[in-house]
């Protein structure tokens, strides 16, 4: 396994390295984050969760990360249950590949990867439930009582041993980054008490797992966790749950991320005043920024939905020339969010991607017109 971290002075060589990019502010960095705000990172980020389990997909995938690791794009993002761990290999082929010649160094890159829900092993088994009781159950990794909707869980052993399997997948000593996966899903059979003393526990081994040089940071990646008003069962309150991270980690814990969907259809983030401190309301974003933590968003592109019939005034507005471009633009202009994620199986969407990344982001005035308009 390749040895190392993502680091500023690495990052930052990455970055020197597209001078048009740099100088249009696609690379940037989190602002008043500890230990993150060092780090380079592009402005649109590689997802790896659409797509089918086999080997036509996998060699597209890893053509399209070459492709984009060599374009400028920075940060890849995957999960150990995307595609039955294939998204994580596909990664892992692509960094030994450029590693191994000398185009990329293990310190230019930030990998993320999370885990949560149960992950098969490349495909479908004949029997799942078989192999979930050979491969988890029996050796005692998992107890069924830790499952939520029979196919989530956050105990600490469990995530132990999904880390260890992303390190082999991804091919790295270290992951710069591991989320705990849409945990909310656990609040549709538990009490929010019960959930925050696992999400507690969970923290206490992921700092354990920084310590030991598994990990670099750890976060969230949610669905809908911190899109929902504060009285619905799987609202997340950032607050709440940063406190869990300093009574896990002290001040100086590595709890650093969080990733939510914010896309042209999903605002959320910036427009719903959802997270509670005291007498105060407030978005994520503006809750994440005064907390030290850095928000990625998800869905870009929703899923392709964002592709093609957008509004007129869209266009008007941000002046791009598709609305893919549009929609990326929108998402990378957000105050306060790093990076926004798009999948990306094929190379020939990395460079249409990418276009909006030579453009400067843009300006505030503009951006919130399109929250007026109709």
């Amino acid at each position: 396994m390749f040895k190392g971290r993502a680091t500023a002075e690495g990052t930052e060589r990455y970055s020197n390295r597209f001078p048009r990019l740099r100088a249009a502010g696609h690379f940037r960095r989190s602002e008043n984050v500890p230990g993150v705000s060092d780090l380079w990172l592009s402005s649109i980020g590689l997802g790896t969760y659409l797509g089918e389990p086999d080997d036509g997909t996998d060699q597209a995938y890893v053509e399209a990360i070459v492709t984009a690791l060599r374009s400028g794009i920075n940060l890849l993002d995957t999960a150990i249950n995307y595609r039955h761990q294939r998204s994580e290999r596909n990664i892992g082929a692509a960094l030994a590949q450029l590693f191994r010649t000398g185009e990329l160094n293990r310190d230019e890159v930030f990998i993320c990867t999370k885990a949560g829900y149960l992950s098969l092993d490349g495909a479908m088994p004949e029997d799942p439930r078989g192999y979930f009781a050979r491969e988890y159950i029996e050796p005692g990794i998992l107890d069924p009582k830790q499952l939520a909707g029979g196919m989530h869980c956050m105990a600490p052993a469990y995530l132990e041993n999904q880390i260890e399997r992303s390190r082999r997948n991804l091919g790295v000593d270290t992951i710069d980054l591991f989320y705990i996966h849409n945990p909310e899903s656990q609040l549709s059979e538990v009490s929010r008490d019960v959930f925050h003393q696992r999400l507690r526990q969970a923290f206490i081994m992921l700092e354990e797992q920084v310590k030991a040089g598994k990990l670099r940071y750890y976060g969230l990646a949610t669905w809908n966790g911190f899109r929902t008003a504060e009285d619905a069962r799987d609202h997340l309150n950032l607050f709440a749950i940063a406190k869990l991270a300093q009574e896990a980690g002290g001040e100086r814990h590595h709890f650093r991320f969080v990733q939510l969907p914010f896309n042209l259809a999903m605002t959320e983030a910036y427009a719903l005043t959802n997270q509670i401190s005291g007498k105060e309301k407030m978005p994520l974003l503006c809750a994440a920024s005064r907390l030290g933590i850095t928000v990625i968003g998800s869905a870009t592109l929703y899923q392709a939905r964002l592709t093609h019939g957008l509004p007129e005034f869209v266009g008007q507005t941000l002046g791009m020339n598709s609305d893919s471009e549009n929609a990326i633009q929108f998402s990378r202009s957000t105050p306060g969010l790093t990076s926004s994620l798009i999948g990306m199986r094929h190379k020939e969407h990395v460079q249409s991607n990418l276009k909006p990344a030579s453009i400067p982001i843009a300006p505030f005035e503009q951006w919130t017109k399109l929250f007026t308009q109709r």
